[in-house]
């Protein structure tokens, strides 16, 4: 009601919420209680932290961080304050599985953790990982030669789908663009490989058949 009192009368937004103007006066006039008092210095601790942690912190980690100062108030009633201040942390990321879980024969370590090669081509490395943006999750799938350390392949899409691996592959050994690159060995992480194995091998193209050598490698 203050903050209209400037465009309407006092008298006419009591008569029309169901309260007394002497009500209203008396409430306006009465100092404000000790809890209110104490949340209103709470909350500026709780902007406090909220700002040091750059907006992520909800109520738990700020109830941590009050605590840790010796301030002693329940996570509840952080709760409930910072929802009255308007303040909110930032959730979770959601957990994305680039990997397949399966009970069939795992692919042999052809090269025994050993990620080392004598010449160009003979040994690539293979992975996938995922990058999290305001968009989204992207897919990342890289392959690297062992000898040079470079990235010969790699592909980025929106799901993870057998053209991110394909694409990967295809860079890889169009970009190397030798008859060597048909005999490479691809090694990627146990699990990570059977999804390499089955995506790579779903396809008539030529250039991702060529490469038919998967390894586990942890």
């Amino acid at each position: 009601m203050s903050d209209h009192q400037a465009d309407y009368p006092i008298a006419t937004m009591c008569r029309l919420l169901g309260v007394s103007s002497s009500g209203y006066h008396a409430w306006v006039k009465r100092q404000p209680s000790q809890r209110s008092e104490t949340d209103a210095a709470l909350i500026a601790e709780i902007r406090a932290a909220h700002a040091v942690s750059r907006g992520t912190y909800g109520a738990p980690r700020i109830h941590a961080e009050l605590a840790a100062k010796g301030t002693r108030i329940g996570r509840k009633r952080v709760a409930r304050l910072m929802t009255q201040a308007g303040l909110a942390g930032v959730s979770r990321r959601r957990f994305v599985t680039t990997t397949i879980k399966g009970d069939g024969r795992q692919a042999p370590d052809l090269v025994e953790r050993n990620f080392t090669a004598a010449a160009p081509d003979l040994l690539w490395v293979a992975d996938i990982t995922y990058i999290p943006t305001w968009a989204g999750f992207l897919y990342l799938a890289v392959v690297l030669d062992a000898f040079s350390r470079r990235i010969v392949g790699w592909s980025m899409a929106t799901t993870l789908a057998k053209q991110l691996v394909l694409d990967a592959l295809n860079m890889a050994l169009v970009g190397r663009n030798t008859l060597r690159s048909s005999s490479a060995i691809v090694a990627a992480r146990p699990a990570c490989v059977r999804r390499w194995v089955r995506l790579a091998t779903r396809t008539t193209t030529p250039c991702a058949r060529a490469s038919s050598r998967p390894s586990n490698a942890s």
